[in-house]
C-alpha cells in the first residue's frame, strides 16, 4: 500500500493511541503492553503519558503502579521505561547483556570493579529480601554500611546494575522518593519467552504502538543491532504488514488499516509531556516537527525534552507547569503563529490534563 506522509502521520497517531478515534486498551498495563514500553526516567511525564491516553486520574494511574500491574526498570537503551510487570524480566534479559558489556568502561571511570558491582547486588538483594522495598536513599545507605562507596555517580550506577541484571526493579514511589524492590517479588509470575519469540513480541508491540515506521527506528528505540531488529520483524510474521510512505518502506500492525486512511484533523490539539513516545519513539522525527524546532524542545541538547503542544499531528509549541496554592498553571510558548481560534483549542486541550490532575488548570501565554 502506498501512503502519503499525512496519511502515515494519522496512522501513527492512531497507533500511539493519540487519535480521537483510537480504540485501544483501557488499563495502564494494557497501554504499556500495547506500546511495548513508555520512556519513564521522569515519573511525572510517564504518568501524564498514560493520562493522555486513558480517561483516568493521576491517582488511578499511581494505584496501578502500587498494585504492581506495571513497573519501571532499564529495559531499553540504558534508559528507564515503564513496562508490564510480567514482561520486565524477558525485556531486561533481551537487551541487558549488550548494556552491561558497554558499562564496563563506565565502571572503570567510577573506580568500580566487576567484583564490587556483584557484591553490591548481593547487598541489595539481602536488604530487600522478604518482599519489602527500600527508598533510593535507604538502598544507598545499605551499600555504604557494607563498605561500598556511593559517592558521585557510583550509587546510581550500582542501582542501575542491580536492575539491569534482573535482580531488582524500580517499585512505586514511597512518598516522593523512588523505591526499589526485588524483581522476583514485584513480578512473581514472569512471562519467559525464548529469544526469538521475545524479539517477535518486541517488534510487534513497537510497530503496533508506533507504526508506520521503519526497522531502523525500531532498532534505535529498542537499542538492538539491525540484525536482531530484522529477526524480530521476521518472528512477528503476519502480525505486521508492510506499507510505503512517500516511497519509504515501513511496517505497522494490519489492524491500523482496517478503517479509512485519513489525514490528521487540523483542529485536533494534544498537550503531551516531554518524554512522550510521540517524539521519543523515533530516531527520525521529521513528520512531527521541523528541524529548527528541536532546539526549543531539547534546549540543553542533553536528552531532556520539553512538554509539547501538538496540532494536526505536528508540534506547534511547548509548555511548562507551575503550581499555586489552589491550581496548576501552565504557560504555553508557541513555536508557530497561533490565531485566536487555535489558542482556544489549546486551552480546551488542557481540560483533559485538569481531569487527570483533579484540579483547575489555568493556561497563560507569554
Amino acid at each position: 500500500m502506498q501512503l502519503t506522509v499525512a496519511q502515515g502521520l494519522e496512522l501513527r497517531l492512531r497507533s500511539l493511541l493519540l487519535d480521537a478515534s483510537s480504540t485501544g486498551p483501557a488499563t495502564v498495563a494494557g497501554v504499556a503492553a500495547w506500546m511495548g514500553a513508555l520512556q519513564a526516567q521522569d515519573l511525572d511525564s510517564v504518568l501524564w503519558s498514560l493520562g493522555a491516553r486513558l480517561p483516568l486520574t493521576r491517582t488511578d494511574i499511581e494505584a496501578a503502579l502500587e498494585g504492581r500491574d506495571v513497573l519501571r526498570t532499564w529495559p531499553l537503551r540504558g534508559t528507564i521505561h515503564l513496562v508490564p510487570s510480567r514482561d520486565a524480566r524477558w525485556m531486561v534479559q533481551l537487551t541487558g547483556a549488550r548494556a552491561l558489556s558497554r558499562a564496563a568502561r563506565r565502571r572503570s571511570s567510577l573506580g568500580l570493579s566487576e567484583q564490587v558491582a556483584h557484591r553490591a547486588v548481593d547487598v541489595l538483594a539481602a536488604a530487600l529480601a522478604g518482599g519489602g522495598r527500600l527508598t533510593r536513599s535507604q538502598c544507598l545507605a545499605a551499600l555504604e554500611t557494607a563498605g561500598i562507596g556511593v559517592e558521585g555517580q557510583r550509587g546510581y550506577h550500582l542501582l542501575w546494575y542491580a536492575c539491569q541484571t534482573g535482580v531488582t526493579c524500580i517499585a512505586a514511589n514511597v512518598g516522593g522518593e523512588q523505591s526499589f524492590a526485588l524483581l522476583a517479588d514485584w513480578a512473581p509470575d514472569p512471562h519467559l519467552p525464548d529469544r526469538d519469540e521475545a524479539l517477535g513480541i518486541l517488534a510487534l508491540r513497537y510497530f503496533r504502538g508506533h507504526g508506520p515506521t521503519t526497522v531502523q527506528d525500531f532498532a534505535g528505540w529498542a537499542g538492538l543491532p539491525m540484525g536482531d531488529a530484522r529477526l524480530g520483524v521476521t518472528a512477528a510474521g503476519e502480525a505486521l504488514t508492510a506499507v510505503q510512505v512517500d516511497g519509504a518502506d515501513m511496517m505497522l500492525a494490519p489492524a491500523a488499516l482496517s478503517g479509512p486512511v485519513l489525514e490528521p484533523d487540523p483542529d485536533r490539539v494534544l498537550v503531551l509531556p516531554g518524554f512522550d513516545e510521540y517524539l521519543l519513539g523515533y530516531k527520525d522525527r521529521a513528520w512531527m516537527l521541523d528541524p529548527e524546532q528541536e532546539r526549543a524542545i531539547i534546549p540543553g541538547r542533553n536528552g531532556v525534552f520539553q512538554p509539547t503542544v501538538v496540532s494536526g499531528g505536528r508540534v506547534v509549541g511547548t509548555w511548562r507547569r507551575s503550581r499555586t496554592s489552589q491550581r496548576t498553571r501552565v504557560t504555553v510558548q508557541p513555536l508557530v503563529p497561533l490565531d485566536d481560534a487555535q489558542r482556544e483549542r489549546v486551552v480546551d486541550a488542557f481540560g483533559q490534563y485538569a481531569h487527570y490532575l483533579v484540579e483547575p488548570v489555568e493556561v497563560r501565554w507569554p
